[in-house]
């Protein structure tokens, strides 16, 4: 599969994956194109429609809301009382332990839409929503929301399929959790992440190198490891052949 050379100011502006240095990215050259330049052409091919478009939100009377870094946009225990889409930036769902660990529930990117569930069925949001870095999102209120879906079919239908993605999410990781040693659980969680994004694009997986665009900690607080065990296990997982790394970025 042929993709076009990425240039750095491309890769640094539109890859999720920050963190990759500037001198780690120009050392690699041509083989950093070879070996992720199409999984970096794919997520700038990937389409913006993914979620509901920005027009349709705005016509029901979504407003955007700007974030800074650590801004939350609704706290564990809050009523839902919105429909939340990133518009640009990254927000995280987390819950909080008694002894202040963090563990991560899910990462939404541009496009993405997060919190759906207490809003439908009307709980308080068991867990925090917060902007992992400068993010815009759109809020639309519940009831124009409602009436969005009534009168779009089409978007109630991919709203369903990705809430169903995200339970396969939830059985996997708590399966992953329950029983298998902390390699095997950060390596489940690589491949999962590499499926998808394989199956978004529709390719299989061997056609493409996938560059996680986690950090240390973000494993850590999706495994519920402390970010010590994975950066050994990390480093274990490199010496057998099960991963590599590229600059400080993991790529499988």
């Amino acid at each position: 599969m042929e993709h076009a050379a990425i240039t750095w100011k491309t890769f640094a502006r539109t890859n999720p994956a920050r963190g990759l240095h500037r001198e780690t990215f120009l050392s690699l050259g041509s083989d950093f194109n070879q070996a992720f330049g199409g999984d970096v052409a794919l997520r700038l091919q990937r389409k913006a429609s993914q979620m509901i478009a920005t027009d349709i939100l705005k016509k029901y009377g979504a407003r955007e809301i700007q974030l800074k870094k650590d801004d939350f946009i609704f706290r564990e225990g809050d009523e839902a009382h919105y429909y939340y889409q990133v518009l640009s930036g990254s927000v995280k769902l987390v819950t909080t332990s008694s002894d202040g660990q963090e563990f991560i529930q899910g990462i939404f990117n541009t496009q993405d839409s997060f919190g759906e569930p207490a809003l439908f069925c009307s709980f308080l949001y068991p867990s925090s929503a917060r902007a992992i870095e400068t993010t815009v999102v759109a809020r639309l209120a519940k009831p124009d929301f409602f009436q969005l879906l009534k009168e779009n079919f089409e978007i109630h239908l991919q709203l369903d399929q990705i809430l169903c993605q995200r339970l396969k999410y939830k059985s996997m990781v708590l399966s992953e959790i329950s029983f298998y040693d902390p390699e095997h659980r950060i390596l489940s969680l690589l491949k999962y992440f590499k499926q998808n994004a394989a199956h978004d694009q529709r390719i299989t997986e061997k056609d493409f190198r996938y560059l996680v665009p986690l950090t240390r900690q973000q494993l850590a607080d999706l495994t519920g490891l402390r970010v010590e065990t994975v950066i050994r296990a990390v480093k274990r997982m490199e010496g057998d052949g099960k991963l590599k790394l590229v600059g400080r970025k993991i790529a499988l």
